[in-house]
């Protein structure tokens, strides 16, 4: 196929490249976080499973987003290296790249399969799964068969930012809105007349992997900008190195946000213990299943401040090969406005409307304790959306610009530092309410950092060559 000319990154007006880019990636990653977020609202609104059925896959999510940790590092690193390859007219570089980042993919993908499958029980111990013995059993019902989908997980996650990097970014949007139609289609057929359980929710979402990887890899044998040979497939050492410092950033960014996950979900079921209405066995899975419900919504308005961020890596990576920081500080402000504008979005949709939301999730079908405590934990937990928007879409930008040192620190601060110790420590004082408080107070100390960043940034882009 013949090779595509990206030099109108350097050219075209900021604002539409933004749209081109940055839209379907919103999308791509919107669509990916429905694959877990569907599962939970037709479980949610299954009597035969209800608050169990969620809980458990609370439990299994943070296991699906060390996969994707995996994948993004992989696909996000091999993005912004292509991008700034293709601006130095490296075109070798970029080619071999791709084929490095296809053999790392499926290679690390088997072997978390297999860790997964053999160390079942005690992974799921670990991310609070023994709350009770029906949410347990539940959770490794769904594990089980989402960790046999997770080499097309992590491939379809992996080559989607790949794909955006060669100049298609509704192709990437395309496979990955295929599969989680796919998904919403046999979710309710699996789960309701079929009465398959937790095991029908995790098939409909393995099925849509499957298109989702299928597709991508038909994209991945006909690129534009990139043309692979069998030479593109040795393993590169000098070049992984490259590719994989840049992606290590959103690695540590999801690992990290599973170390948080399973701190909050451990302390969620020692404190709900001690509570005198939480700590009676019919309710002890209920703080469980909604903090689970809320770091969705939270995953939604977090999967489009990553999708602007990300949807600017080729943009500003070639923008940086080519010499052109003038144009890398304008993406930069009109970034940070736009993440700023989704977290008020947000921010305003869970303060005003917390009882719709949770009533998706089976708020009917479970007892007053359930609600009360959802619409609780939607206000205070998510109170400071706009400070967390705009931290998100600095770590993504430094990374970009290949600062990958810088970005990699300030998110390892917000993640391991306030957003595991603060759990731990917060909750000695304030019970459950401190695991809910934790979180904005993670996000407030955050931005007080990021503000520091963010000015060096802009002073060293105004720097001219």
């Amino acid at each position: 196929m013949k090779q595509q000319n990206q030099s109108y990154l350097a050219t075209e007006k900021i604002g539409k490249l933004m749209g081109k880019y940055a839209v379907p990636c919103i999308i791509s990653l919107l669509v990916g976080a429905l694959y877990n977020i569907v599962d939970q609202i037709f479980i949610a609104n299954a009597d035969y499973l209800g608050s169990y059925g969620n809980a458990a896959n609370t439990v299994v999510f943070p296991l699906t987003v060390i996969a994707l940790g995996i994948a993004v590092m992989i696909g996000d690193g091999t993005c912004a290296f292509v991008s700034i390859s293709l601006g130095a007219n490296r075109k070798d570089d970029a080619h071999k790249s791709v084929g490095n980042a296809i053999m790392l993919c499926v290679i690390s993908s088997i072997v978390l399969m297999a860790v997964y499958l053999i160390f079942k029980d005690p992974i799921l111990t670990a991310f609070g799964g023994r709350v009770n013995d029906e949410t347990f059993a539940y959770a490794k019902e769904y594990f089980f068969w989402i960790a046999l989908g997770i080499p097309f997980y992590m491939f379809g996650q992996a080559m989607n930012p790949i794909i955006r990097s060669d100049g298609s970014p509704k192709f990437a949007m395309f496979a990955t809105l295929a599969g989680a139609i796919t998904n919403i289609i046999l979710d309710p057929i699996f789960i309701f007349p079929m009465k398959m359980g937790m095991m029908g929710a995790a098939v409909a979402t393995v099925i849509g992997q499957i298109l989702t990887a299928v597709l991508s890899l038909w994209y991945i044998c006909h690129m534009k900008s990139v043309k692979l040979t069998k030479g593109s497939f040795g393993f590169f050492s000098n070049l992984m190195k490259k590719f994989l410092s840049l992606g290590v950033t959103s690695f540590l960014a999801q690992i990290s946000l599973v170390i948080s996950m399973a701190a909050v979900q451990n302390m969620c079921t020692k404190y709900g213990a001690m509570d005198e209405i939480f700590g009676q066995a019919e309710y002890a899975q209920i703080p469980l299943a909604v903090l689970g419900i809320v770091m969705k919504f939270f995953q939604i308005a977090i999967s489009i401040a990553i999708g602007f961020a990300a949807g600017c890596i080729p943009i500003v990576g070639y923008n940086i090969g080519a010499k052109r920081k003038d144009r890398a500080k304008q993406l930069f402000t009109y970034l940070l406005i736009a993440e700023a504008a989704v977290g008020i979005v947000a921010l305003l949709i869970v303060e005003f409307l917390p009882y719709q939301l949770i009533g998706i999730f089976g708020a009917g079908n479970e007892s007053a304790y359930y609600t009360d405590f959802a619409v609780k934990s939607f206000r205070i937990y998510l109170c400071m959306m706009p400070l967390a928007m705009i931290n998100k879409g600095t770590f993504i930008y430094l990374q970009a610009l290949g600062k990958a040192v810088l970005s990699t620190i300030i998110s390892l601060t917000r993640e391991i530092i306030f957003g595991v110790f603060l759990p731990i420590i917060m909750p000695i004082f304030m019970g459950l309410d401190g695991i809910l408080f934790s979180f904005p107070v993670a996000d407030i100390l955050t931005f007080v950092i990021g503000a520091v960043i963010i000015r060096k940034v802009y002073k060293e882009l105004s720097i001219k060559e």
